[in-house]
């Protein structure tokens, strides 16, 4: 994402403008643009003109419109659909839909063609300029924080993914943010025993010809970023996959393809669907290499080998729910918080503001915060946790706490009912 402009005020009110360019950017925007901001961007909007005869002429054209946010609507993008045999041997499809945002309001500026007041939806498009005003308070450190860390220079996918069964493919793009289905493939391949020899090779050919393409397309393998790209199968698919495209790469003299080769990595997963890529993110060979990246880091600490394992082992180190963790929070208790991104799209702002303050704590002690996407499998894991955990630095007692907790409420309102009865 682009930044084109900012301006915030102490007060935390002001403005952001910024270029949206890919699908993680319109994630960062959906959770960035909330009910009661004042969003500008270009749409298209059907406008109707009547003559002095009476007759209409309708028309569409391009308007740059203000709104005043009352809803907004996220809409992932969607794999083409499966591919039938006979189109494998080529062409492997229509290419992926990007990601929307649909942002609705009343029209908050006025416009020669629209009513101010007017309702209207603006889909937010990629490479236009968007820009996003808040109120006081609304420009807080984590939204802050989002726009610094979606415009940060050459962010991209992180790792590439195949998943494959035998005749079946699944292209995948992991970023920091986002686990995107780039295509599914899929081609039938006749049986041994139910036919020859020679149709189940041909059909095996259509398959391995029909994913290289796919993934040249798809698979951004020169990309510095791409620390890794995974082919994830049951059984032996995945070593002929591999085999496959290395010997396409130098029969082509794709030297790109071959530089990357030392970016694959192949692992064993029970099914060929995306679900059991998550697993396979989790075994020792792909976890060293990509230990440095964000959603590896959730996924450890998150995994039944962090927090799980010590809720079950260690439970007075392990806390979650809202108000658990910010009693762990005012304690200084906490070393690691875990927290969905989900909390902040929160339409109550004191739902939000109490979830930033937390988060604000965490790190002027010293703790370390993860905030986890929900389009990732582990924020999706976390979002069912009540969306919101911590891991503490010291043992802490939920019931003592919770005792010490009402017994220094009722210290506080005998004090009070003291002081009212002095004063009367």
């Amino acid at each position: 994402m682009k930044l084109i402009g900012k301006r915030i005020e102490k007060d935390g009110s002001g403005h952001v403008t910024v270029v949206p360019e890919d699908d993680e950017d319109m994630w960062h925007l959906y959770n960035l643009i909330q009910v009661g901001d004042r969003v500008r961007a270009s749409g298209m909007r059907r406008v109707q003109n009547v003559s002095a005869t009476g007759s209409v002429d309708s028309y569409r054209i391009r308007l740059s419109l203000t709104l005043a946010v009352t809803r907004v609507a996220w809409a992932p993008s969607t794999a083409p659909g499966a591919e039938s045999g006979n189109a494998a041997s080529g062409s492997t499809g229509g290419s992926t839909a990007n990601a929307t945002v649909e942002v609705t309001g009343r029209v908050a500026e006025e416009n020669m063609h629209v009513k101010l007041g007017a309702f209207h939806t603006l889909a937010i498009e990629a490479n236009k300029n968007v820009r996003i005003e808040k109120d006081a308070g609304g420009w807080d450190s984590v939204a802050l924080s989002r726009v610094e860390e979606s415009c940060v220079p050459g962010r991209g996918a992180e790792v590439a993914a195949i998943v494959c069964g035998e005749g079946t493919a699944t292209f995948c793009l992991l970023s920091e943010h986002m686990t995107v289905v780039l295509q599914r493939l899929e081609v039938p391949i006749p049986r041994k025993i139910s036919t020859t020899s020679s149709a189940h090779e041909k059909g095996l050919a259509r398959f391995y010809q029909s994913l290289y393409q796919s993934f040249l397309r798809h698979v951004p393998y020169s990309s510095p970023t791409l620390r890794a790209i995974v082919i994830a199968s049951p059984g032996w698919v995945r070593d002929a996959v591999f085999d496959y495209i290395m010997s396409e790469a130098n029969r082509t003299s794709n030297k790109p393809l071959l530089a990357a080769r030392p970016k694959f990595i192949k692992v064993h997963v029970n099914s060929p669907h995306v679900h059991s890529l998550v697993e396979a993110l989790k075994s020792p060979e792909i976890a060293t290499q990509l230990k440095e990246t964000k959603f590896a880091r959730e996924g450890m600490m998150l995994d039944r080998s962090w927090f799980f394992k010590m809720l079950a082992t260690d439970e007075m180190r392990a806390w979650y729910g809202p108000d658990h963790v910010a009693l762990a929070a005012d304690r200084g208790a906490i070393g690691t918080l875990l927290i969905s991104d989900e909390l902040f799209r929160s339409s109550d702002a004191a739902q939000r503001k109490k979830f930033v303050s937390i988060v604000e704590d965490v790190k002027q002690k010293g703790g370390e915060v993860l905030i986890f996407s929900s389009m990732h499998e582990s924020g999706q894991q976390l979002n069912q946790l009540t969306g919101i955990a911590a891991i503490l630095t010291f043992p802490l007692d939920i019931e003592v706490v919770e005792a010490e907790e009402r017994e220094a409420k009722e210290e506080e309102e005998r004090r009070k009912a003291e002081e009212n009865g002095t004063t009367e």
